[in-house]
């Protein structure tokens, strides 16, 4: 088992992906051809079964993008998107130490973790994999990433990265803006900029890759200019603005 976006974060290189939250492998296998690096299926806000989340990530890897899972708060939803085959886990609201340890645990097989070791899922192949060899394998191979996305989380930032098995931060900012009390302005007031800023900033000190997410093409440029190397945008974003911007410019 080798994962492909860990390799390539590693060797200091930027990465690109995409949010999806509907049940489409078509729009998986666009967005592979496209070029992009990773695909996040999103089973936090996204409504998938459990079929459907592997379908879609048997779909990412047929077009060598990696599959990721955004996963809901039910810490079950770690071990299901696992076993179907993603490479990697993103974890939402989390806060504290304890609750980026519980992750790491609930992802990574003993002695590291308490995941529960099976090989007759898809992600060993359906039993053609298995032992200390895939056990192994996939505690060192799958990332596990936790959202930074309320101030708790971002007063607790040293101690949430610090912790063993968490390969990286990824910054929430909508839900951040949110939490910090600003609705209507959203990620953009100075207060949650300035919250922003000073994760990168500590990012940078310690070399730490960071995660983010981004609308378009300006923003995930702007993102990796502050220091990300791991940026996400969301599909349906880029999708719904296109419709729009196609009928804005119609004769009709």
């Amino acid at each position: 088992m080798k994962n492909p976006l860990k390799e390539k974060l590693e060797n200091g290189k930027s990465v690109l992906g995409s949010f999806l939250g509907i049940y489409s492998p078509p729009l998986v296998e666009m967005i592979g051809y496209a070029g992009y690096d990773f695909v996040v299926i999103d089973d936090e806000h996204g409504a998938f079964s459990t079929t459907e989340l592997e379908d879609m990530i048997r779909t990412a890897d047929s077009v060598d993008l990696v599959p990721i899972v955004r996963v809901s708060y039910d810490q079950s939803s770690i071990q299901k998107a696992l076993d179907r085959g993603a490479l990697g886990i993103q974890v939402p609201m989390i806060n504290t130490k304890e609750e980026a340890e519980e992750a790491v645990q609930k992802a990574k097989y003993p002695p590291r973790g308490r995941r529960g070791a099976a090989y007759s899922h898809r992600a060993a192949h359906y039993g053609k994999e298995k032992g200390k060899k895939f056990l192994d394998e996939s505690n060192e191979e799958i990332l596990v990433i936790p959202h930074i996305e309320t101030l708790e989380a971002a007063e607790n930032f040293h101690e949430i990265i610090n912790v063993e098995g968490i390969d990286f931060p990824f910054i929430g900012t909508t839900d951040l803006s949110v939490n910090m009390g600003y609705k209507e302005e959203g990620p953009n007031h100075p207060e949650v900029r300035k919250v922003v800023d000073r994760i990168y900033m500590e990012s940078k000190e310690r070399n730490i890759k960071i995660g983010t997410v981004a609308n378009d093409a300006i923003g995930a440029n702007k993102a990796y200019d502050k220091g990300a190397s791991y940026v996400g945008i969301v599909a349906i974003n880029v999708i719904t603005n296109a419709l729009g911007d196609v009928l804005q410019s119609t004769n009709k």
